[in-house]
């Protein structure tokens, strides 16, 4: 047998410096937040920078002149827009003396979606890419000082490879509700398939949308226009400037988007009187919808329910998608067929102090939310039948 080609890691200042068919290459047809169009739309419109505390260093692992594997990474300053939250952590180290910032993160920025966060060729070893992540990751937090290295919402196969390699990564545990087509057919089998109470709920939920004289569209890929995209954003930005804080990301990110990967979007808009007035954006893979930015001009009753969740339902089922996730947190999605389903992070801490009581927190914290977790489930509102 010929002897295997060294492996070569390189660490990237930018997704750019990478071809993106290359990139791509590595990456889940189901995964659209880590193709290269997105990963590249975020740091061009400076929506990822040194500026904003997402510093990107971006490892790849060459086999010749292959790429064999790659792992998005930022250095962070913050630990805003993550949604897996550690600032108890910072406030610890620093209240005694250390200092948590920066850290090493591997994740979508503002993107709380479950996936594999490794990327692996699928003719390479594995785990000797895995391997040579590793030493990227443990290297930069040694020679840089940096607190910790942060993997987030990585699926279920990517974190026992990591806790196999790395057992001392610390496991946080999660929830999410995501709705998946049971074999429904459409959205009056969906309807049928719920208990009684539930049905109505519903029912009820999207006549009162319609009688507020709201009507909805989707759009999907190139028939989204730019007049629709900047209606978008302008609601979008005013679902931060209400809770007092700027947008994470800027106009630029979306019209990039838009322009360079349009089949990955889906919009819907609610309009009244002919005008549209809220608007919710989607991305879309393979077999599944993301539901991931939202905001309207005006406060109306279930406008959010019928524009963020069943307009995504009704178009899973059109199209034959399989899953849908919504976005992160609320148990309002539970009573609407949102299924409970855990989510995971990995956690090294170079402070062994931090580690141990860290690793504490999250053993007794997983105990708390697999519960919930049972709780939730027998909670769904789907007829026993």
């Amino acid at each position: 047998m010929p002897t295997p080609l060294p492996l070569r890691l390189v660490t990237l200042a930018a997704i750019e410096a990478i071809d993106a068919r290359q990139w791509d290459t590595l990456v889940s047809s189901e995964q659209p937040f880590l193709r290269h169009a997105f990963l590249h739309a975020l740091e061009a419109s400076g929506s990822v920078s040194v500026e904003t505390g997402w510093e990107p260093c971006h490892l790849c692992v060459w086999q010749g002149d292959m790429l064999v594997g790659a792992l998005p990474r930022y250095r962070k300053h913050h630990s805003y827009g993550e949604y897996v939250f550690d600032w108890a952590w910072a406030d610890a180290l620093e209240g005694a003396g250390g200092r948590y910032y920066p850290k090493a993160l591997s994740a979508v920025p503002f993107t709380p979606v479950p996936s594999a966060r490794t990327l692996v060729a699928s003719d390479a070893d594995g785990e000797r890419v895995r391997a040579a992540l590793a030493q990227g990751w443990r290297e930069q937090c040694h020679k840089e000082g940096l607190s910790s290295w942060h993997l987030l919402f990585s699926d279920t196969h990517d974190v026992d490879a990591w806790k196999a390699l790395c057992p001392e990564l610390i496991v946080r545990e999660g929830v999410q509700f995501q709705w998946r087509d049971r074999g429904f057919g459409d959205f009056d089998g969906f309807l049928a398939a719920l208990t009684s109470k539930r049905r109505k709920m519903i029912k009820r939920e999207r006549r009162l949308v319609a009688e507020q004289g709201f009507t909805l569209k989707r759009r999907a890929g190139r028939e989204i226009d730019e007049e629709a995209l900047r209606h978008f954003y302008t609601c979008y930005t005013i679902t931060y400037h209400e809770r007092g804080r700027p947008p994470y990301l800027n106009y630029a990110f979306f019209e990039r988007l838009w322009q360079q990967a349009p089949e990955s979007l889906m919009l819907v808009q609610a309009c009244l009187e002919g005008r549209p007035v809220a608007a919710a954006l989607y991305l879309v893979g393979a077999h599944s919808l993301y539901g991931r930015y939202w905001g309207s001009e005006v406060h109306a009753d279930c406008l959010h329910f019928e524009a963020c969740y069943y307009q995504g339902i009704a178009f899973c089922l059109e199209q034959g998608l399989s899953l849908f996730d919504p976005g992160t947190q609320g148990e309002h999605k539970l009573i609407r067929g949102f299924a409970p389903e855990p989510v995971r992070s990995l956690h090294y801490l170079a402070h062994p102090g931090l580690a141990a009581g860290v690793a504490q927190f999250c053993a007794e914290e997983g105990r708390q939310v697999r519960a919930y977790r049972q709780a939730a489930q027998a909670a769904l509102p789907f007829r026993a039948d």
